[in-house]
């Protein structure tokens, strides 16, 4: 077997993994639910209404702001 690229962290395979739930799966949620709570009402209005302006939906402009950390 060749050695590892740099940056692998020589853990085992995605395949070999158990299935069902898990800590790291858990986490993931948590971070999920964490990120798409519902803002207050006027941050929510102001999204919708600059992602109507330039022709957005309001979950494609909120994913842009949580993945880049930018207003566009």
């Amino acid at each position: 077997m060749p050695p590892a690229a740099i940056g692998h962290n020589q853990g085992p395979p995605i395949e070999d993994l158990p299935c069902g739930p898990s800590w790291g799966h858990y986490c993931w949620r948590r971070a999920y639910r964490r990120a798409w709570k519902t803002p207050p009402r006027e941050i929510a209005l102001a999204r919708l209404a600059r992602a109507q302006e330039i022709g957005m939906s309001y979950h494609d402009y909120t994913a842009v702001i949580l993945d880049r950390g930018v207003h566009l």
